[in-house]
């Protein structure tokens, strides 16, 4: 792999990328590479502050194919792609960028060649449909905030003001978060719908009630695992304050629908959930 043109392509935007190749192990019970099994993009901190790693394991170092499709240095954005070559390659698509304070890796869903298809990639129908129904311009569709939508991070917030929620069913300063991911914190949310799943550290994404008995019956010790009952994809708006450490706090005046981007449709993200 060529490191450098990666890294001046990220120096061009004001970021540095490090490659980090991680031993690979090989069970010969199972006949399979365990520790890890995968490649990763993710976001670490040094004494520099942040950078972008592209974990390896070095039985893959040898049949990655990683370049920049295209970059928008000003935009403080490039669109990274990763081949993995062999009898069925793969391609997978990641948007690394900066917003609001921090830099951000997303996996884009599809077939996107540009930052700005992956960006619209990563908004859902249903934000498509608010921005056309809006008559917001194009200038502005990628905006923290418009007439069609506020964001924060992955969220998307649509008005709806004519929505009326009984106050009695009103949940106070709740955490929003996908996966095990760091909450972003709505001061009201209501909720409705969605699927009863069991959630802990070890299943972060939520078990069914058949695959929670299902744990417990292999391993008694799983029902000390301080499992919480939460809703996977319910029906969720949001009012007031939604504060994130990572981001600027932003105010709900009215009731807004809670929508999460695209980044799970995406077939590296495929097992990620919208848990509420």
């Amino acid at each position: 792999m060529n490191v450098k043109p990666l890294e001046s392509k990220f120096a061009a935007m004001g970021a540095r990328l490090k490659v980090r190749e991680i031993p690979s192990r090989w069970r010969m019970g199972d006949r399979r590479w365990i520790n890890p099994t995968d490649f990763a993009v993710d976001i670490r901190r040094d004494g520099h502050g942040q950078f972008f790693e592209l974990r390896v394991p070095t039985h893959l170092s040898e049949s990655l194919d990683v370049s920049v499709m295209q970059a928008e240095p000003q935009q403080r954005h490039l669109l990274l792609a990763v081949r993995k070559i062999g009898d069925k390659p793969q391609l997978d698509r990641f948007l690394c960028g900066h917003d609001e304070r921090e830099w951000f890796v997303a996996a884009v869903p599809g077939g996107a060649s540009s930052v700005r298809q992956a960006m619209d990639a990563l908004q859902p129908q249903d934000v498509r449909t608010a921005i056309a129904r809006s008559g917001v311009s194009s200038r502005k569709r990628y905006a923290r905030k418009n007439r069609a939508f506020r964001r924060q991070g992955e969220w998307f917030f649509v008005p709806e003001p004519p929505f009326v929620v009984d106050e009695k069913l009103i949940l106070h300063d709740e955490p929003l978060r996908r996966g095990a991911g760091k909450p972003h914190l709505v001061e009201e949310i209501f909720r409705s719908g969605g699927e009863t799943v069991r959630v802990c550290d070890h299943y972060p994404n939520g078990l069914s009630p058949n695959k929670y008995r299902a744990v417990v019956q292999r391993n008694p010790n799983a029902v000390r695992w301080r499992w919480r009952v939460m809703q996977r994809n319910p029906g969720v708006y949001a009012r007031g304050t939604v504060r994130h450490s990572d981001h600027a706090t932003i105010t709900l005046p009215f009731w807004h629908r809670v929508i999460m981007n695209t980044e799970t449709q995406s077939r590296t993200m495929a097992n990620v959930a919208f848990l509420d």
